[in-house]
């Protein structure tokens, strides 16, 4: 602590000195020991700020995921149109709904059944009696006038009361006034059976007989992509599954177009969102990586948490979906017996790996492995040798479409520069090899592959102990070289093999045929269900910046949707999907999990800021007691040498009246 330093004045002025301003400057430098505490909090608290920020920003772009990942949000959502509206118009559709076009023909439409009593002059006549009214093959009801409803109008409401399933009205015109009956249920289903007994009583007791309408109660009459069809309404629900349409005019002769469509534009305006808020999300997490406009240091700077967010963000970006899974299990140690069969749809990649030359060793390339050498292949090769070569293409001959078949023919080709041979792997696969004729760096090969294995593969479950289980299964196909992954994936519904296909889009779909059984549980077959063709972001158009940000190609996503809108839909929302892995990962990094990495984050600066507060005020008591006791003891010092003059001038008086020496005349 350092020294207050201030002047208490001379003993013998008998002035005192100024207890308010000592007291406050030794209360001032008690207070330093708070100041690194109140740094502290300030840091804390800008930290909370950028942590809020960002817990906004991740909110934003979990709520464009749910809408993508929602089972009925946007990407159910449908548009239709119908190439006639004066016969036909579209009113829904549901997600339900498949996209597709459909020819519609309306034959007749439906007819309610109806009907009416006899009229009479004066509508406010007195009636008598009951009216008997059956629907179809309902029970009749009878409807009974009493003196609270013997007029038109009084039997129309009892009617209506009555819940009978007619709409009863009066209808009045130059004839007179009738009681009119329309049947609540259209078609023929619908038709009414009227029994009447009402008789005027102001009128000679005229009776009012009931009369069915002309127009016959039927079903509507409809072709669907040629099939016959019937409506009991001229609103027709799910006749195409997930649409409502409502049929306006019979035209049997015209044929209408109905398209249902998904809702493309919709769907990319949500992606369009999602790339935007991503880009916000990750420019927010950078600028916290540096400093800011007057050199400091961002609140976040260094903070092990942006790292965390980083990492979590990038790795879900890139994550690949699965194009398919088996179906689950409770445990994951369940002994499995069978085999699965793989095969992608347009083949999978034989990549090349190259070799440069030296002086001592020419060139080599090296195609992927294949689980067999008699697998069927596809496609050609690209070879060139040095810098100054021409490349020449070989093609799979459709003679022999086997790697020997591939070999023989690059050997075969004039002029190539290398030799081609099959090679046997240690662990049972074959792959092909090419060995450069010139020496050194001049004959360094360059080889592009299009060459694809197209074979079924069938792999089965290891049948060692301990290995003939999901994770064995899946370590067997991922050793078989058939350009698949299989992973294992856990959570609270329980355990199931997912695989991922080596090659992007539809060339890359799976054919798959599981007979693996569950040994553990009754030999259940674990079937497989296909997810997706689409396994990145890139398919969709989405490219990954330099920076972290992602860029979208619209007219890319849009020709996917168009093309291929099952698999955009799956890459989001079936089980372990992209679009549902990466949900999960906003939630368990953001802030509206308790256990997220933000709110972990704001809950450890919370705790630290409490504590802080604590100390401070703890602080503050023991000053506030400090500077009270140090008020009144400077006080009581200041008195004492405020009174010290009057005894000293007393002394002086009494030493000049012994001695006679005045100070004063000396």
């Amino acid at each position: 602590m350092g020294t207050v330093g201030l002047s208490f004045g001379s003993p013998t002025s008998g002035s005192g000195f100024d207890v308010s301003a000592t007291v406050s400057s030794i209360v001032a430098n008690l207070q330093n020991v708070e100041t690194p505490w109140q740094n502290q909090l300030k840091t804390l608290e800008s930290q909370d700020t950028a942590i809020s920020s960002l817990g906004t920003l991740f909110s934003k772009l979990s709520n464009d995921m749910s809408s993508l990942t929602d089972l009925e949000g946007i990407m159910a959502e449908k548009t239709g149109s119908s190439s006639n509206t004066n016969v036909l118009q579209l009113t829904a559709a549901t997600s339900a709904a498949v996209a597709g076009t459909h020819t519609v023909v309306v034959t007749s439409l439906a007819q309610t059944s109806s009907g009416y009593l006899t009229p009479i002059t004066n509508a406010a006549d007195t009636l008598s009696g009951s009216i008997s009214i059956a629907v179809g093959s309902g029970t009749a009801q009878v409807v009974t006038l009493d003196s609270s409803d013997n007029t038109l109008s009084g039997l129309a409401a009892a009617i209506n009361t009555a819940g009978v399933g007619v709409t009863a009205s009066v209808l009045t015109d130059a004839s007179g006034s009738r009681l009119s009956l329309v049947s609540g249920t259209s078609g023929a289903d619908g038709t009414l059976t009227v029994t009447s007994s009402i008789t005027d009583t102001s009128n000679s007791n005229a009776s009012l007989s009931y009369t069915a309408s002309a127009v016959v109660p039927a079903d509507a009459q409809l072709t669907v992509d040629g099939v016959s069809l019937t409506s009991p309404s001229n609103t027709v629900a799910n006749l195409i599954p997930g649409v409502t349409f409502q049929l306006l005019s019979d035209a049997p002769s015209t044929q209408v177009q109905v398209v249902i469509g998904n809702d493309n534009s919709d769907v990319e305006s949500v992606i369009g969102t999602m790339v935007g808020d991503y880009n916000s999300l990750i420019s927010a997490i950078n600028t916290q990586e540096g400093n800011d406009s007057s050199g400091n240091a961002e609140p976040l700077f260094g903070s092990p948490t942006l790292s965390l967010l980083q990492q979590q963000l990038m790795g879900s970006l890139n994550t690949q979906n699965p194009n398919g899974y088996l179906d689950g299990i409770s445990n994951a140690s369940d002994t499995l017996s069978g085999s699965i069969s793989i095969q992608v749809s347009g083949g999978f990649l034989l990549s090349s790996a190259t070799t440069a030359g030296t002086d001592a060793a020419a060139s080599t390339a090296t195609l992927t492995s294949i689980a067999s050498a008699s697998d069927a292949l596809s496609g050609s090769i690209s070879i060139q040798v040095g810098s100054a070569g021409t490349a020449q293409t070989v093609s799979v001959p459709s003679s022999d479409n086997t790697l020997a078949g591939l070999a023989q023919a690059i050997n075969d080709t004039a002029g190539i520069g290398v030799t081609a041979s099959v090679v046997k792997n240690s662990d049972g696969s074959s792959s092909l090899s090419l060995l450069s004729g010139t020496s050194g760096t001049s004959g360094t090969l360059t080889v592009t592959s299009n060459i694809r294995d197209t074979s079924q593969q069938t792999v089965s479950v290891p049948a060692s102990s301990g290995n003939n289980t999901l994770v064995g299964l899946a370590s067997a196909i991922n050793s078989a070289n058939i350009g698949v992954t299989a992973n294992v994936v856990t959570d609270s519904s329980g355990s199931r093999l997912v695989l991922v296909s080596g090659t992007s889009g539809s060339s890359g779909a799976l054919k798959v045929t599981s007979s693996i059984a569950d040994t553990s549980n009754s030999n259940t077959i674990l079937k497989y269900n296909s997810s997706s063709d689409i396994n990145s972001l890139t398919s969709l158009g989405i490219s990954v910046n330099n920076d972290g940000s992602i860029s979208l190609d619209v007219t890319s996503l849009d020709s996917l949707l168009n093309s291929d809108y099952s698999s955009v839909l799956g890459f989001f929302q079936n089980p372990d999907s992209w679009g549902q892995g990466f949900s999960t990962m906003l939630t368990n990094a953001g802030t509206s999990s308790s256990t997220g990495l933000l709110s972990l984050a704001s809950s450890s600066n919370s705790s630290m800021e409490s504590t802080l507060n604590s100390d401070i005020s703890n602080e503050e008591s023991i000053i506030s007691v400090q500077q009270k006791s140090l008020t009144a003891e400077l006080n009581s010092a200041n008195e004492v040498m405020q009174e010290i003059p009057m005894p000293l001038s007393e002394v002086n008086e009494l030493y000049s009246a012994i001695t006679g020496y005045n100070s004063t005349n000396g």
